[in-house]
């Protein structure tokens, strides 16, 4: 079997368990972007809630975010973790965005060339490829797939991935192997598997759907 085709059975066995996730953009652009800045190394509950506090707080109004006091906004993004760099970085956002824009709106980017569209996220400051590719798939469905660690660790334990593969290289092989309308389903089945069955510590080898598609299933105990 070629990694192409492992890619698109990967695909289709999840599908099968998880099925199509409905596309639903929950958030515009910008507030997505924030978001993703205060996600970074916490949990979804934290970030979360660090969002919306620093909505409520603000009046969910980037410009008094953007004016207010540093220490106002760490205040309201702590439960966030790392709010010394996160309340800078989205400081800096807010004003990249009110300099070269005028106003705080990204709706143009699904017009853009997907790398153009990347590119120009991973500008500000705080802003990765995860980040990026987050904001371009789940506003626009556009080409780009987000690699969380549970991606990484399942794409390391597939085989699409070499074992210290970084979560760029993986986001790049996923990319080349399957095509764009298939990203959005593939993410989120990906990310639920992790929760679920495909586990840091305890991986549930026994009931995962994947085991035909699976190196570290295939080669249990040569893994250190």
């Amino acid at each position: 079997m070629s990694l192409h085709e492992k890619a698109e059975a990967i695909y289709g066995a999840l599908l099968v368990e998880y099925g199509e996730p409905d596309w639903r953009p929950s958030h515009s652009p910008v507030d997505e972007l924030i978001w993703t800045i205060l996600s970074a190394n916490t949990n979804d509950r934290n970030s979360e809630r660090a969002f919306y506090a620093l909505r409520e707080r603000f009046g969910e109004d980037w410009d008094a975010v953007r004016t207010a006091p540093l220490d106002e906004i760490k205040e309201a993004i702590r439960v966030a973790g790392m709010y010394n760099q996160k309340a800078p970085n989205i400081v800096a956002t807010l004003e990249k965005l009110k300099q070269e824009r005028g106003e705080y709106n990204l709706d143009d980017l699904r017009q853009m060339p997907v790398a153009q569209a990347q590119a120009y996220l991973q500008s500000f400051p705080g802003v990765g490829h995860k980040t990026a590719s987050i904001v371009l798939l789940f506003c626009f469905r556009l080409g780009a797939f987000p690699v969380d660690t549970h991606i990484q660790r399942q794409s390391q334990r597939l085989g699409i991935s070499d074992r210290k593969a970084s979560p760029e290289k993986i986001k790049l092989l996923w990319e080349s192997l399957l095509p764009p309308e298939t990203y959005y389903a593939l993410h989120l089945n990906l990310i639920r598997h992790g929760r679920e069955v495909c586990q840091a510590r305890a991986p549930r080898c026994e009931i995962c759907v994947l085991q035909a598609h699976c190196d570290y299933f295939l080669m249990i105990g040569d893994w250190g």
